[in-house]
């Protein structure tokens, strides 16, 4: 696999997941640790990983999941190119707690509470690399994830599941990790030319 196919062919997996398949406990351990090789401001390294792989556990976080993902539904009246995406949403929500391993991630401290675009763009910008590196690695090994985020509508009730400290630590992402099933994997469609998309000295013309 070229840099180009990796990077062009690491999305959101969804429907691709196979969920009768275990994950390698060391496959894990693996990408994590490049995981923790993403920048960071002022290096501060503030990522931390919760893996779930205990049924009940990942029963009860899906039940918080799919609470969260209706509430955002009901908020909001999809565009007809969206339909796809949110159907494979709710096949995601639906069987989350078959999913082989759910990782949390998490990032120390908690967002500030009066935030200006400086200090989000920090909170947020030192922990993101990291999801981004873990999905990467994942897909090197055959495994496929997406970035999800419905069940932090409930990051409070999720923290005293898993004894995450609330005060003290922000759950950023939730990654469910599968092997993914077989067949192609060409680049993601529907993708408009970075050309049309940027400014040289200036915004778009």
């Amino acid at each position: 696999m070229t840099d180009a196919d990796l990077l062009t062919t690491t999305r959101a997996f969804r429907r691709r997941l196979d969920l009768t398949r275990p994950v390698d406990r060391q496959d894990l351990s693996d990408c994590l640790e490049i995981a923790v090789h993403a920048p960071s401001g002022t290096n501060r390294q503030p990522w931390r990983f919760v893996v779930v792989i205990d049924p009940e556990l990942k029963e009860r976080i899906a039940e918080y999941y799919r609470k969260g993902f209706a509430a955002y539904l009901a908020a909001r009246t999809p565009r007809p190119d969206q339909r796809a995406d949110l159907a494979s949403g709710r096949y995601l929500a639906e069987r989350l707690h078959e999913v082989p391993a759910l990782i949390l991630v998490c990032s120390v401290g908690r967002p500030p509470d009066q935030p200006s675009a400086l200090r989000l763009a920090s909170f947020y910008g030192s922990i993101y690399p990291a999801v981004w590196n873990l999905m990467l690695a994942l897909r090197t090994r055959g495994l496929g994830s997406t970035m999800t985020t419905a069940h932090l509508a409930y990051e409070r009730e999720v923290a005293d599941l898993l004894g995450i400290p609330f005060d003290e630590v922000t759950q950023v992402a939730m990654l469910p990790v599968a092997h993914l099933t077989p067949g192609p994997m060409p680049p993601a469609p529907a993708r408009t030319p970075a050309a049309d998309l940027t400014g040289w000295d200036g915004w778009i013309r």
